[in-house]
């Protein structure tokens, strides 16, 4: 072997040794010290993993609450409207060239008397969505359908603007809204508006479900997280008399309640979460009804559901900003308030994984000296309520959708996983801009009408990803070196976790790039094309 190549092997077997003296102060009868260079890695180390560890025990306690009310009587009206009341149903748009028609066909068909029903098109788009969907709109109403087109020049205030704008002319008592990607079943208005003949009830709320749940990986993962949410979280809340809130599509509102919440607000990007807070101060009171299912559409490509996830976490941050401390201060029961902060603040771990993840390979070598007593004392217990708390929570929401059939998502757990830590590096940028108060615009998630012109959609309407994808393969290689530190020490138990990072944030980094790839060469093709006519 050549010098150089010896040369090269000390640096290959020797960097571990040599680092680790690096952290250390001294040793005293071949016992390690640790050193206050220590000390300072752990204690905000192990800090930030108390915190996570405390989200996660809140898992473990919206799973204990959904089981204590699971043989609860079933949501029922408090009774039946003799007349029913004038709805007006919402439908607000935004370059939604490929679901605008699938939309309106099925608004159209709904189950309710035409003279008690107004459907209101709220359309602030800026391409060829505007002209086509004011055609559509124009057939339907020859068709004698109560449909009207409203169209604004501008975006102020995004989709709460709209919405607040199509107040103005809304004839309902009622309003349901749903998104431009969703599928309204005929007999919604039907099973949701008796609920309202109790007077204290202000919103009625749906379950979503999903068209393309199964179309790849992505998809069938989003479901699963999703179905957490509509499955435990609003069934343990509702039934426990607790906050929750309105998920901005796919529920009914009541007009007056609205308009007593103080209407409409766009100073955050969830509107929905912030209008549900304000009202049940107000007293108002929300209905869950998961019997009730809304087909919806799913984001088919990574970097659209990343997109989507962060204006979710910047929007209940910035909720969280809002309306926090007016809730602490209510004359509220205590179980009300914790509830109510643990729902709107969990985004912050998001930054506190990426101090983690900082902090994580020189805590490693630190704790290969502490000895494996503080692995069974400490890092199981944090352990089990942080990434435990995550597979159990997700495994028990498939079985309560699910009961012969869950078992399926036992190994998407993983994949599960991955695709959150795929979201560690966009939302945490969310979640600083929402507390630093960064304000941005309203992000759309593309919607591409399942197995119609999808890869013109993509085209379209896809956001470009920018530098995102190559800070989320650098992170990946980050810890795809730690994994390589974890074995070479026999710190086996870490290694698990920390290659579903590595292949949650390559998988998230290579799938974008991937795609933003196939996007230039089609449109260098298409260029090819035009020039050679």
């Amino acid at each position: 072997m050549s010098l150089a190549g010896v040369e090269a092997f000390w640096l290959a077997v020797s960097w571990r040794d040599r680092l680790e003296k690096a952290l250390f102060d001294d040793t005293f009868d071949g016992i390690h010290q640790l050193a206050w260079f220590d000390y300072s890695l752990l204690i905000p180390y192990f800090i930030l993993i108390g915190i996570l560890a405390i989200y996660g025990l809140h898992r473990y306690e919206v799973i204990w609450t959904y089981f204590r009310h699971k043989n609860d009587p079933a949501p029922r009206p408090l009774s039946e409207f003799e007349q029913l009341p004038p709805v007006t149903i919402q439908l607000p748009l935004y370059n939604e060239r490929f679901v605008v028609e699938r939309l309106l066909a099925e608004a159209v068909k709904i189950d309710y008397p035409r003279e008690l029903l107004q459907i209101q098109v709220l359309d602030d788009s800026t391409d060829e969505t505007h002209p086509f969907t004011e055609r559509l709109v124009a057939e339907y109403r020859a068709m004698g359908h109560p449909v009207e087109y409203h169209h604004r020049s501008n975006r102020h205030g995004f989709k709460a603007g709209a919405l607040e704008e199509g107040l103005k002319t809304a004839t309902g008592e009622f309003v349901a809204v749903f998104d431009a990607d969703f599928v309204i079943p005929r007999d919604f208005l039907m099973r949701t508006i008796h609920y309202f003949s109790d007077p204290r009830i202000g919103v009625v709320q749906t379950r979503w479900s999903y068209l393309n749940r199964y179309d790849n990986l992505l998809t069938e993962v989003q479901g699963m997280l999703l179905d957490g949410h509509f499955v435990l979280e609003h069934n343990a809340r509702y039934r426990d008399g607790l906050f929750f809130n309105f998920n901005g599509t796919a529920g009914i509102l009541r007009k007056e309640m609205i308009q007593d919440a103080g209407g409409w607000e766009h100073d955050t990007l969830t509107e929905d979460s912030d209008l549900s807070y304000r009202a049940q101060l107000k007293g108002w009171r929300f209905a869950y009804v998961p019997d009730v299912e809304c087909p919806s559409e799913l984001p088919a490509d990574t970097h659209g559901f990343q997109v989507q996830q962060a204006r979710w976490s910047k929007g209940l941050t910035q909720v969280a900003k809002k309306v926090l401390m007016p809730i602490l201060r209510a004359d509220l029961p205590l179980k009300v308030k914790l509830e109510a902060f643990c729902h709107l603040t969990p985004n912050i771990t998001y930054p506190m994984m990426i101090l983690v993840t900082a902090l994580m390979l020189p805590v490693m070598i630190v704790r290969f000296y502490v000895g494996w007593q503080q692995l069974l004392l400490v890092d199981i217990p944090l352990l089990m309520a942080t990434f435990g708390s995550v597979v159990v929570f997700y495994l028990v929401a498939q079985r309560e959708r699910d009961p012969k059939g869950w078992w399926r998502s036992i190994p998407m757990i993983p994949v599960l996983m991955a695709a959150g830590a795929a979201l560690t590096v966009i939302n945490t940028r969310a979640v600083l801009e929402a507390l630093f108060g960064v304000q941005t615009a309203f992000v759309r998630t593309p919607k591409y009408a399942v197995g119609e012109k999808k890869q013109d959609a993509v085209a379209k309407y896809r956001s470009k990803a920018g530098v995102l994808p190559w800070i989320e393969l650098a992170t990946g290689g980050w810890f795809a070196f730690m994994v390589f530190y974890a074995i070479d020490t026999f710190n086996l138990l870490a290694v698990p976790l920390l290659s579903i990072m590595v292949a949650g944030y390559w998988w998230a980094a290579l799938s974008t790039l991937t795609q933003d790839w196939k996007q230039r060469l089609a449109w260098h093709r298409a260029r090819k094309l035009a020039k050679s006519y």
